[in-house]
């Protein structure tokens, strides 16, 4: 393992095309899948590559290692205790987000041009976000998930990084082959979306996006809390379903074991009622895309906590509330990250139509001023 804890294994696969780091829960043959857990330490080198790998290797990329991630991509933070944590290297004193930590950290730091990720709860926005790099989170279904732990979710994305939105583009040309790059709009239209995010957050959004010349309209989106909640509830059943048989497994780190156990307790009937608010809250967001390029808010509601002040779950958890409630509607999400307040990180949060990712890619680089 590299010192920085960035990559768990290093080594060189493929052609000589743009370097790209692969997150531990994704399958490269030869290599085992621990996805960050030392409870998974004994599992055996994967027969096969993910379809993600293959695409990769196929479009002439070179895969440079293996990423370090927070333990079964089940957190927020990026911390890993078996295996140390990625340093954020722009921000060294924060975390680095999760649960792509590594791979977002490996584009921090310079080390791959892209980098995959996924994306269950905001796990590619999050470190994205932390880490001052884009990232972006696909439509649901659109890249594919086979050979990714956990095997099956209703909410994973498979995802890239990169430093900015057309290395995005070439990511997700790496790992879709139906991706084609989209003609970027002279003008933009987006939808603001008010959120309970801290004032200083969105004085920042607001000044980057006062920057792009983009016109906003004020674009009501009820029920974001109630669906982060639901996304919460959904993650957790499934999580229980895959991982429940390691919760008491003492090689297990504390914070991710807490969640297991507390995901034993989620029913049947609150499953079915974060399904119902799944339904009600995609046809909100469909409307509130009907007349606007993409919808905008932040990628983090604060700053990221510092690694010293990781005590209270609940306030890490909250971070995800305004990237989760995509992952329960399976809308294509974008992180591109600004300079927040007092030289802190923070980002625009860009959602797009589904299935229209090209487009959203568009639309942030007009945003984010690759365009000029």
């Amino acid at each position: 393992m590299a010192k920085d804890a960035i990559f768990i294994e290093q080594f060189r696969l493929g052609g000589d095309g743009p370097r790209v780091a692969i997150k531990d829960c994704i399958d490269i043959a030869g290599w085992p899948t621990r996805a960050g857990s030392e409870a998974l330490v004994d599992a055996p080198p994967a027969s096969r590559h993910a379809d993600v790998v293959e695409a990769i290797l196929a479009a002439g990329g070179c895969i440079v290692g293996k990423t370090n991630m927070h333990e079964l991509a089940y957190g927020v933070t990026g911390v890993n205790r078996w295996l140390g944590t990625p340093r954020n290297t722009r921000y060294p004193d924060l975390i680095p987000g999760g649960s792509s930590s590594g791979s977002a950290a490996a584009i921090a730091a310079g080390l791959a041009d892209v980098a995959i990720g996924t994306d269950t709860g905001g796990s590619i926005r999050m470190p994205a976000a932390c880490c001052g790099v884009a990232g972006l989170k696909p439509s649901f279904g659109r890249v594919s998930r086979r050979g990714c732990t956990p095997a099956s979710s209703s909410l994973d994305c498979v995802g890239p990084f990169a430093r900015n939105v057309a290395g995005l583009e070439t990511g997700m040309s790496l790992i879709d082959p139906t991706f084609q790059a989209a003609a970027i709009p002279a003008a933009v239209r987006l939808g603001w979306v008010a959120t309970e995010a801290d004032e200083e957050i969105v004085a920042s959004v607001r000044t980057a996006l006062q920057r792009a010349n983009v016109e906003l309209i004020e674009t009501p989106l009820d029920g974001l809390q109630e669906a982060f909640q639901a996304g919460v509830t959904i993650m957790a059943a499934e999580m229980w379903e895959l991982f429940g048989a390691l919760a008491e497994d003492p090689r297990m780190g504390a914070d991710v074991q807490a969640r297991l156990r507390a995901a034993a307790s989620v029913t049947p009937a609150q499953v079915a009622a974060a399904e119902a608010v799944r339904k009600r809250f995609r046809a909100i967001v469909d409307n509130a895309l009907a007349n606007v390029d993409a919808l905008v808010l932040p990628v983090l509601p604060s700053v990221p906590p510092r690694l010293d002040d990781l005590g209270d779950a609940a306030r890490m958890l909250r971070l995800t509330s305004l990237i989760r409630p995509f992952n329960l509607t399976g809308h294509p999400a974008l992180c591109i990250p600004i300079d927040g307040p007092g030289g802190f990180p923070a980002a625009i949060q860009l959602v797009g139509a589904h299935m229209d990712d090209a487009h959203l890619c568009a639309v942030a680089r007009r945003v984010s001023g690759e365009a000029v």
